[in-house]
């Protein structure tokens, strides 16, 4: 996947990966106090070489300056800006089993401008339950709550054999992008963003990268 920044520049997929990582370590730098730090030093902390670190960046803007290097400061604000996470996303989320419980709980994502404004499921026992401070509504709101909402983001939590339904009303209701943490990998048209996090198989990478040392 790729991202379009204007008609002519497409940042490679690799490269958006890296883009939280980098915004992460530039929070850390910032609750430090630091005020600069060049691309050799950034590099380091982040684990990327400088040259990388700077074409990186290059595909967004010209945001450092030479003998100088990058104000931190600046340079936080503007990969939050870039990644558009200065503007409210309000998100809802269908399935609150184990893993739902767990991200309803957390919430550490609204400190980067991600709020839960729902939270869905099919079992009966679950429905009407408050988690914290949000109560669980039945799935078969889920369509209009969307629709009536500003809602641009759904959180699939639910098992495999449902999840493609899930996304399905998601998408007629109007989401813009999907975070995906159901084991299957869902059909969505071109226009949907979708962002897996199948569990599992960053475990299997895991446990190939330890039989290879």
């Amino acid at each position: 996947m790729t991202k379009e920044t204007d008609e002519s520049i497409m940042v490679p997929a690799a490269v958006i990966k890296r883009l939280p990582k980098y915004h992460r370590y530039l929070e850390e730098l910032l609750n430090e106090g630091r005020e600069k730090i060049s691309s050799q030093q950034l590099g380091e902390i982040v684990g990327v070489s400088a040259p990388q670190l700077r074409q990186d960046l290059n595909y967004f803007g010209n945001f450092g300056q030479q003998g100088y290097g990058y104000n931190v400061k600046k340079l936080y604000n503007s990969l939050a800006e870039v990644m558009g996470i200065q503007q409210k996303s309000n998100m809802v989320l269908v399935g609150v089993g184990n893993i739902g419980q767990a991200l309803v709980n957390s919430r550490d994502f609204e400190k980067r401008g991600f709020y839960l404004s729902a939270i869905f499921d099919t079992n009966p026992k679950l429905i009407g339950l408050e988690i914290n401070g949000l109560v669980v509504k039945d799935v078969v709101e889920l369509k209009d709550y969307i629709a009536e909402n500003d809602i641009n983001i759904g959180v699939i939590t639910v098992p495999a054999s449902s999840a493609q339904e899930v996304a399905n009303q998601m998408i007629k209701a109007g989401i813009k992008g999907i975070w995906n943490f159901s084991p299957v990998d869902l059909k969505t048209p071109p226009n949907i963003q979708v962002e897996n996090e199948h569990l599992t198989e960053g475990l299997l990478r895991l446990s190939f990268k330890v039989k290879e040392e």
